[in-house]
């Protein structure tokens, strides 16, 4: 099964806002994409991009670890759609 990432939209949120570090975090079936993820984002901004590694078990599971790190911005994906 494929799905739509939306990677456009992430682009632009990360143009916009500047971010200099990002961090994706992946659920476990996205996981394998995760180089795939880095690549595009990191040709289309000016960002460096950190892939969590650790779990993940939807939008509330956020890793207080990145803060450590100073990433600018977080970008969770999951296999369920999000409003």
């Amino acid at each position: 099964m494929e799905y739509d990432l939306e990677l456009e939209r992430v682009i632009d949120k990360i143009n916009k806002e500047k971010a200099n570090l990002v961090c994706i975090q992946l659920a476990d079936g996205l996981k394998p994409k995760a180089k795939l993820i880095q690549k595009e984002i990191e040709d289309k901004t000016k960002s460096k991009v950190i892939i969590w590694a650790g779990s993940c078990f939807g939008a509330c599971d956020i890793p207080l670890e990145v803060e450590k790190l100073g990433v600018d911005l977080l970008i969770q994906f999951g296999h369920s759609t999000w409003q």
